[in-house]
């Protein structure tokens, strides 16, 4: 799976908002420079948040971002959809949406397992997991296996 770096900083951005426990706005600034990333690029991907209903934005001095929900009513799989889309396609179509024939007649059940498998991890982590370092038990037993960690 490739993850953009629209999606990893939609995720840094808002695990920094989860970490306002008192639902005080924070400037984009604020966010932008505690993960040292650039300001334009994220007050972009804070008004796309905002324009899926992640966020709330408050204007004026005390103004900025806030979660729109419970940090722990927002999974990975929340913010990756809202920033760059279905978490698995193949060619931009659903992968059940395909068929194949002859030797490839069974690709489509090796997508639609790719897709499950994702949703497996992706829609179970949360924003207040992540922040907490509370990972469900299934994901990390995943990150046991000395494979999980090499690149291939």
């Amino acid at each position: 799976m490739y993850i953009s770096a629209k999606s990893d900083y939609a995720m840094r951005a808002l695990l920094v908002l989860a970490t306002e426990t008192e639902g005080r706005p924070m400037k984009a600034e604020s966010v932008a420079t505690s993960q040292s990333m650039p300001l334009n690029f994220v007050e972009n991907i804070l008004a796309e948040l905002k324009r899926s209903g992640l966020v709330l934005s408050q204007r004026g001095a005390s103004g900025g971002f806030r979660l729109a929900r419970p940090a722990s009513s927002i999974t990975v799989a929340d913010v990756i959809r809202a920033v760059d889309g279905p978490l698995a396609e193949v060619r931009g179509e659903s992968p059940d949406a395909i068929d194949y024939v002859g030797p490839a007649e069974h690709l489509r059940t090796v997508w639609v397992a790719t897709r499950a498998s994702l949703r497996t991890v992706l829609e179970h982590v949360s924003l207040a997991d992540i922040v907490a370092g509370e990972l469900p038990a299934a994901i990390t037993d995943l990150t046991a296996d000395p494979e999980a960690w090499l690149r291939r």
